[in-house]
């Protein structure tokens, strides 16, 4: 199983289409539809913490183009939160790149983050090894 993790620039970009890095996250997530069709197991997923730092509600009817994709959310719940606490305590990154460093944590399979900051992805992964491609 591999799972994509959109980051905040990432949500950004998919949800503009005026966005300079839009047509690269559209890329990534046209990959996801291609390997879906072909049998592959890969989920795309967004941090909740990751979609109120984008702005990115789903009821908006503003951005369908978005919420058209099947991305999965993963919520901040108790366990998520106690792993990201202790994320943030030990980077001091924002609370939306400690949620995704707790989402990567927990997960099994090939992890994927598109970024804009590989080098945190990877700092808030660790000791996870994943692959943090730069949007």
């Amino acid at each position: 199983m591999r799972t994509l993790i959109l980051d905040n620039e990432a949500v950004q970009a998919l949800s503009q289409p005026g966005h300079d890095k839009h047509r690269s996250v559209v890329a990534h997530l046209a990959g996801v539809v291609t390997r879906r069709r072909k049998g592959s197991a890969v989920s795309v997923v967004v941090p909740t913490a990751v979609r109120v730092e984008a702005a990115w509600d789903r009821s908006d009817p503003r951005v369908p183009y978005v919420n058209r994709f099947r991305v999965l959310d993963r919520r901040l719940d108790t366990p998520a939160a106690n792993l990201a606490a202790g994320i943030l305590g030990r980077t001091g990154v924002s609370v939306a790149d400690a949620h995704i460093g707790a989402v990567a944590q927990t997960l099994t399979g090939d992890v994927v983050i598109l970024t804009s900051d590989p080098r945190d992805m990877l700092r808030v992964s660790a000791p996870r090894s994943i692959r943090a491609v730069r949007i």
